[in-house]
């Protein structure tokens, strides 16, 4: 459905997208995944033909898009990370003007944003202007814009961004259901966890470049033969590394917060050994549970991008993971 071969940008000094290649397959749920900055937003607005590619090729649905960057329009559905809506209509009103963009006869986009809209949980609201939504509700109308024409494909820019907890998880099931339906979608995130929970591929971009393609399944294949333990502690984690290394040498000992520790080895972690190790430091063990690694861990190893500066960057939106 989706194919761009060698595309790049540049903006004056910076290098966007540097000779980027992937393909998204019909029906298929596609993340694009990296922190800000990395050219994920450049590459969407390449892909819907908000911006011109320097080089390289863009193919949607079959249609070459390369030198007519609106050809395909028609298939598409796009959802930016900033609403594009009217604050001064109603969300009623947005989503039938947006239906008459995309030449819907007027009963025909009337009776689809009013399905929307009760599809949506925006039903009440349908007649109160836009601009007093909440940005949870926000959110969710402009999803509702981007499918009024019911597109073979949807761009989703940063769905999840700035929201409250309940509203993102109410966007996730959203997106899963249009998937399940058959919408293939493309999907950027710097959100770890929302590309585990949603997508079925990934490319992890860095710097303008994509430095790994695959499935999900695939990159969890990464972690088989770990076993992590988290284990809780009543003090001063960060000094029992050396101790358990000593006398647990097939263990690796990471502090991850003054009474947190992450234990990972080759093979089962013996608790008992583990414990009493600890203990005979002076220090309490409260609490030890095995913890299943995460992609959040793949992506750190093959990017080189702490977990936690994914993290902050969420925290400077006022995301909601």
């Amino acid at each position: 459905m989706i194919q761009a071969t060698s595309l790049a940008k540049r903006f004056g000094e910076v290098q966007a997208v540097a000779g980027v290649d992937f393909a998204v397959n019909q029906g298929e749920l596609f993340g694009f995944l990296g922190p800000n900055g990395a050219g994920k937003t450049t590459t969407i607005n390449l892909l819907t033909g908000l911006a011109r590619p320097d080089a390289g090729s863009i193919r949607i649905g079959g249609i070459d898009c390369s030198r007519n960057p609106k050809a395909a329009q028609h298939l598409m559905g796009i959802v930016p990370d900033e609403s594009n809506l009217y604050p001064e209509l109603s969300g009623f009103d947005n989503l039938v003007f947006c239906g008459a963009l995309y030449g819907m006869p007027r009963p025909e986009r009337e009776t689809r944003a009013r399905e929307l809209l009760e599809r949506f949980g925006l039903a009440e609201a349908a007649h109160r202007k836009f601009g007093g939504y909440s940005k949870g509700m926000k959110r969710k109308l402009t999803i509702a814009a981007g499918i009024i024409h019911s597109p073979a494909v949807l761009f989703l820019d940063e769905p999840t961004t700035g929201i409250d907890v309940a509203s993102a998880r109410q966007i996730r099931q959203l997106v899963a259901g249009l998937n399940q339906a058959g919408t293939t979608i493309f999907l950027t995130t710097h959100y770890i966890e929302e590309a585990e929970r949603l997508c079925q591929r990934i490319a992890f971009i860095v710097k303008g470049r994509i430095v790994r393609t695959d499935t999900i399944q695939d990159l969890m294949r990464q972690t088989d033969g770990r076993h992590v333990v988290q284990v809780a502690v009543s003090k001063e984690a960060a000094r029992l590394g050396d101790a358990i290394s000593a006398s647990l040498p097939e263990l690796r000992v990471q502090a991850v917060s003054d009474t947190a520790l992450r234990v990972e080895s080759a093979s089962p972690v013996r608790i008992g050994p583990l414990v009493r190790t600890i203990e005979d430091q002076g220090v309490e063990v409260t609490e030890a549970r095995l913890v299943r690694p995460s992609l959040e861990e793949i992506f750190v190893e093959i990017t080189g991008i702490e977990a936690g500066a994914m993290k902050q960057e969420k925290e400077k939106k006022g995301g909601a993971a």
